[in-house]
C-alpha cells in the first residue's frame, strides 16, 4: 500500500512539474501530460516491488531533468530566438578567476 501512495504521490508531482515547465505552450503541455499517463498506464498491473522501485527512480529523475533544465524557447525572428527562463532556475553570477587573490592578514 505504501508504494501506492508513493506512486500517485509522483504522478502528480509529475503533472505539477509539468504544468510548471511547460506553461503557456499547449503543445508541449498536452504531450507531456499523454506521456506521463501513457507511462504509468502501461505499469499500472506491475506487482514486483524491486520493479516498482525501479520504475519510482526513472519518474523522480525525470522530475528532476523537467525541474531544473528544460528553458522555454519562443522564435522571434527567422534566426532569433527568445529564451524565458522560470526564476527558480536563475542563479547568481559568481565571475570566474584563474588565480585566486590574495588575502590580507592583519
Amino acid at each position: 500500500m505504501a508504494s501506492r501512495r508513493r506512486v500517485l504521490k509522483l504522478f502528480k508531482l509529475l503533472h505539477r512539474t509539468r504544468q510548471e515547465v511547460f506553461r503557456n505552450d499547449t503543445r508541449a503541455l498536452e504531450a507531456a501530460r499523454q506521456k506521463i499517463n501513457e507511462e504509468f498506464k502501461n505499469n499500472q498491473d506491475e506487482t514486483s516491488e524491486e520493479k516498482i522501485n525501479e520504475l519510482l527512480k526513472i519518474a523522480s529523475d525525470v522530475e528532476v531533468i523537467l525541474r531544473t533544465s528544460v528553458i522555454q524557447a519562443v522564435h522571434t525572428d527567422a534566426d532569433k530566438i527568445l529564451l524565458i527562463p522560470r526564476k527558480d532556475l536563475l542563479q547568481d553570477n559568481t565571475p570566474y578567476f584563474d588565480k585566486p587573490t590574495k588575502k590580507h592578514e592583519s
